[in-house]
This record gives C-alpha cells, structure tokens and sequence, in this order.
C-alpha cells in the first residue's frame, strides 16, 4: 500500500508540476510575435510649445497612437484573437531588420523629422518666418543588397556624397542617379556623432533597376521661426502625427479658433507644403479616438497609383479603411478625408 501511495504521491507531484509549467509558459514565456491594438488619444497641446503663445481655448487637438505588446505570449496571444483591431506581427514584419533598440531609435528620428515638417507647413500657412537647415539624411533602413552594410546603421547620418552636400535627400538620390551601377562613390556619415567616410561601389536596385547604395531615407532638418515653435513627443515615435502637430501649431500661432470647443483627432503624415500621406493601424486610431470623445477625425485621402500598387498591391486608402472602423463600431464621430493641412484648416473653418 505504501509503495502505491508513493507512486500515486510521485504522480501527483509531476502533474503538478507540469501544470505549472504549462500555465507558466502560457502566461509568462514570449513568442517572438508583437501584437498591435489602439493606444492613446494625448492632448497635443501638451507636446506643442509655441514662445508667448498659449493653447486655451476649448476643445483640443488629439495625437493618435498604435500599441505595441510584445514579445507577447500566448496568453496575450489568446486575448489579441478577441480584440476587434488587434493585429498580430511577426518582429521582421514589424522592425524589418532593425534591432529592437534601432527600431525605437528610427521611431524617434521619424516624429522629429514629422515635428520639423509640421512646423514648416504651419508657418507657411500661417505666412509667418520659417527657415529650414539642412543636417544630412538620416539611415532609416538597409536594402539587402546594400553596399553599405557592415558600415552605416540605421539611424546614421549621412552628410556628403563624393564630398558634396546637399540640401535635401531628393539632392542625395539625384545625385547618386546620375552614376552608373560599379562605380565608386565615396560616402560621408556620421554614426554616433563622430564622422566617417567610407568608399563603395554602386549597386542595381531591385526596384527602380537604377544604380544605388540600397537605403531608405529621411531629411535630417532643423527648423528657426519667428515665433519659435518647440515640439517635444516624449516617447511617442513614428511619422503619422504630422498633421496634427501642424493643426495645433497653426491654431497656436494664429490665435484662430478653429476647434469651436471640439476634440478634433486625425491623423497621417505631412511634409514641408503641407501635403497629407498615408499611415498605418489608422482602424486602431480610429477606435482610440471614439473612445476619447473626438467628434471629428482627419484621414488622409491617398488614391492608389501604380508605382503604390507595385510595392504594395493589398494598399487600400486610409479613408476607406477608417470609414469602415468606424461603421463596426458604430461611432458617430466624422471620419473627414484630407490630402492638406489647407483643406483640413478649411473643413474646421466652414463646419462649425
């Protein structure tokens, strides 16, 4: 009876204990998969400092985020499954080739870079002084076959090609253009500000068939205005709060009251003259934004062309893809499309 009472003991014990583990593993062990669900609705005004200005009128502008849990485990996994946007990625499909702490790192050069062209296009709409310097372009990431590999990171910068520079990466990219695939171009960057310069040879670009040195880039720019306009996202990354940080900046600036009291969200990128470009998760931002109250939501209007469909043949605009969110969730927020910040002053001028 003993030795039956030890080994039905001895069984118990291993059950146990691979319960444990299996409930541990669930709960605590990560995948390698990242899951993305709607994130916050932050006041910008919080993040837009304008020198004597003061945002005090009601109503606000909302800056939009996606996010990001992971490594997620199973558990999270299970919860993602019954959440109406999750959306589950694989590391690659989320970082590309980028470390985790390069990926954060790009996350912060594209809102700076989205804050400096926001400012640009506020002013000018404003008719206020703005200036624009040129710092380089920053490394976002590397082509597969890019002769620069083992060299640049991303998140570097690069300031001369063949000892010149140039104002903006569209100067860079015409210059490299003019060369021929195996010819030598000798390439100045800067990686964690100490410079370096490095001699490689051109290479055929899948894409464009041209010669090229395999990078996607974005401008490096610092930007002076009278009056000077400071924004400062905290740990908020990536380029799609470009349009909201231009609303706050020209309500700011101008004094307009274009808010009439509404919580006015949106989102979407935005470059110097104020054009609007596509973003992704905008159905979580969507979700997020009805949440917090906004009655007004900007969506930028992209039509697909050829060129987008080529590199991505599943695009659909990201009007069409809020309208949709917001009719699942059955929201009576305004999903408003816009491919300017002109047309989005516009709209909050004639719809009071």
């Amino acid at each position: 009876m003993t030795k039956k009472r030890n080994g039905r003991r001895r069984t118990l014990i291993t059950t146990l204990v691979v319960i444990t583990l299996v409930v541990a593993a669930f709960l605590f062990v990560p995948t390698g998969k990242y899951v993305e669900v709607p994130g916050s609705a932050s006041v910008t005004s919080k993040f837009v400092h304008v020198a004597g200005k003061k945002d005090r009128q009601p109503g606000s502008y909302r800056l939009m985020t996606v996010s990001i849990i992971g490594p997620a485990t199973p558990a999270i996994l299970l919860w993602a499954h019954w959440q109406p946007f999750a959306e589950v990625d694989s590391k690659s499909d989320l970082m590309g080739n980028a470390t985790t702490a390069e990926y954060n790192a790009l996350q912060r050069y594209y809102i700076k870079s989205a804050a400096n062209a926001a400012v640009v296009a506020a002013m000018r709409a404003a008719r206020r002084p703005v200036k624009v310097h040129s710092r380089g372009i920053y490394v976002m990431s590397l082509l597969r076959n890019s002769p620069l590999k083992g060299h640049v990171r991303p998140g570097d910068v690069i300031t001369k090609i063949n000892g010149q520079q140039y104002q903006r990466a569209s100067g860079y990219t015409a210059a490299i253009a003019r060369l021929k695939v195996g010819e030598r171009v000798r390439v100045t960057y800067t990686h964690r500000g100490r410079q370096h310069n490095v001699t490689v040879k051109l290479v055929r670009l899948t894409q464009t068939h041209r010669a090229g040195i395999g990078i996607t880039l974005t401008d490096r720019t610092a930007v002076t205005s009278t009056p000077h306009v400071r924004i400062d996202a905290g740990d908020i990354g990536g380029p799609s709060a470009g349009l909201i940080f231009a609303l706050e900046t020209y309500q700011q600036v101008t004094g307009d009251n274009l808010r009439n009291g509404r919580i006015v969200a949106g989102t979407g990128t935005i470059d110097e003259q104020g054009k609007v470009g596509a973003i992704g998760g905008i159905d979580k931002k969507v979700s997020a934004a009805a949440k917090a109250g906004a009655t007004i939501f900007f969506a930028p209007d992209v039509p697909a062309t050829r060129a987008m469909l080529r590199e991505d043949p599943h695009y659909v605009n990201n009007y069409v893809v809020a309208r949709r969110a917001a009719k699942k969730i059955g929201t009576k927020m305004r999903i408003v499309p816009v491919r300017s910040l002109q047309q989005a002053i516009s709209y909050l001028r004639t719809h009071k």
